[in-house]
């Protein structure tokens, strides 16, 4: 199971992109026809200029990992990278400008900048979509995975956030003899079968099964080793997930030495200077959203002191490495059901968040960071939960802009939380920042639909004088505080 080359194909094409942008940008600027001179001696003349930003651009798209499929395809994650490197990339080509000792038209930049944006994205959708066409058809590997506890799970999700690797989990397999505690956790989209290891292979030829992954929860290497022969042998593809992938904040190293492979974990930390530009940019944009958010949370909690008598309540929340502080929040009846509507649209849009860029600048929290939970949750924390708690906690996340909230678990926000802490960076920080916005311009959107849905809500004929069915339904649309 490997990626298929389409990253470096999107990297040739903002290539092309980038030269002819540039060609088209000049001749709206001086005229569209091919025989003005005016247009052709600035394109030869910034020919230079354009070969540079060329290799600046190769360096932005390898660092920054732009393709659009790193960490999994999510179209406002790719606008929001893309959108930031652009900014970036024009900054850098002004400084080469200035160094090269060349006049940049304003109208030529601009148009640039314009068309450098428009056409990245729709080389990434484009991309996608045709990715997305070749499902269902020859080109598509299937796969399936022997095991079906958390790290099957979780290898089936993101197979399938990775629609470049042209891969399909069709189904788990779960050997009779060494599975039996996973059976509670099969996700239910898929159905696991009990063989033993000698029908494997017939079933997978039978079901023309391309790749097989072993993902078990625990090692049952006589029985894996006779599957993993057999494979062989009848040309279906295998990988190997290590067991020490439950060590989940390690950064996984291949090294062949001489035919051996041996994987290194390296244990990840953040290094000074990354905690150091993630506290810049906490008090800099943190303290410029105060100022913008400063109208709207004062308007929201004069009206909540009026009706309830206390505008903000504080709760007890978990930070960094456990260590407990008082997170602010508007006093605001959490839930569908109890709240009025004005409550239900603070809450749905997260104005009931924005007093915690108070505690940001106190440094009790960072603006991007897995959400504080409280003692009672973390005291029930399994090991690998707790690696969340190795961050700063955050006003929001990796887990939030997929659209984790009322209706997510924990174990499912932990994932997010996790790759991010993988590899936080300021620039994938700006990023998330960027999709919030987006997120919260969705629920904007849906916001006749949500006025709708507690309309119908508060018709449920004996709702009220029924307070037992009310938490019933209650919990069954939310599994979680919707402040996390």
């Amino acid at each position: 199971m490997r990626r298929k080359p389409w990253v470096r194909w999107i990297l040739v094409a903002d290539l092309l992109w980038i030269a002819f942008a540039f060609t088209i940008s000049v001749m709206l600027r001086y005229g569209l026809t091919l025989d003005n001179e005016n247009a052709w001696t600035a394109i030869l003349h910034l020919t230079p200029l354009v070969l540079w930003s060329g290799i600046a651009w190769v360096v932005f798209s390898v660092q920054l990992k732009l393709d659009g499929f790193g960490g999994g395809w999510h179209f406002p994650a790719v606008v929001s990278r893309v959108l930031l490197a652009v900014s970036a990339f024009m900054t850098v080509l002004l400084a080469l400008g200035y160094l090269l000792h060349e006049l940049l038209s304003r109208l030529v930049f601009s148009y640039f900048g314009a068309l450098l944006l428009t056409g990245f994205i729709l080389i990434r959708y484009c991309t996608r979509v045709w990715l997305h066409s070749r499902y269902g058809r020859a080109y598509i590997s299937r796969v399936i995975v022997l095991g079906s506890g958390r790290v099957a799970q979780e290898l089936a999700r993101k197979i399938a956030r990775h629609p470049e690797m042209l891969c399909e989990v069709v189904g788990f397999l779960s050997p009779c003899d060494s599975l039996q505690e996973d059976s509670a956790t099969i996700p239910a989209v898929y159905t696991p079968l009990n063989l033993s290891p000698l029908g494997i292979v017939e079933f997978l030829r039978d079901q023309k099964i391309d790749q097989i992954v072993i993902a078990l929860s625990r090692p049952v290497w006589p029985e894996v080793l006779k599957v993993m022969d057999q494979c062989r042998e009848h040309k279906i593809s295998v990988s190997l997930i290590p067991h020490p992938y439950e060590l989940y904040l390690s950064r996984p190293e291949f090294i062949d030495l001489d035919g051996l492979p041996v994987l290194r974990l390296q244990e990840y930390s953040m290094s000074n200077s990354r905690l150091f530009w993630k506290r810049c940019l906490d008090l800099v944009i943190g303290g410029a959203l105060s100022l913008v958010a400063l109208p709207i949370v004062l308007i929201a909690a004069s009206s909540l002191k009026i009706v309830k008598g206390r505008a903000f309540t504080w709760e007890y929340r978990c930070g960094q490495y456990g260590k407990p502080f008082h997170m602010v929040r508007l006093n605001v009846t959490r839930g569908i059901y109890q709240s009025s509507l004005f409550e239900h649209v603070l809450e749905t849009l997260s104005i009931t968040e924005l007093p915690q860029l108070w505690n940001v600048l106190r440094g009790d929290m960072s603006l991007v960071g897995p959400r504080p939970e409280t003692p009672q949750r973390v005291k029930h924390y399994t090991e690998w939960h707790q690696q969340r708690l190795t961050s700063m906690p955050g006003i929001t996340g990796l887990a939030q802009v997929h659209g984790l909230r009322e209706h997510s678990s924990s174990e499912e926000k932990a994932r997010f939380d996790l790759q991010y802490l993988l590899n936080p960076t300021p620039f994938g920080d700006l990023s998330l920042l960027l999709q919030t916005t987006w997120t919260l311009a969705m629920r904007l959107a849906r916001y006749n639909k949500l006025k709708r849905k507690k309309r119908e809500l508060a018709d449920v004929e004996g709702l009220q004088e029924q307070p037992f069915v009310m938490e019933a339904m209650y919990s069954a649309h939310s599994t979680q505080p919707s402040a996390d």
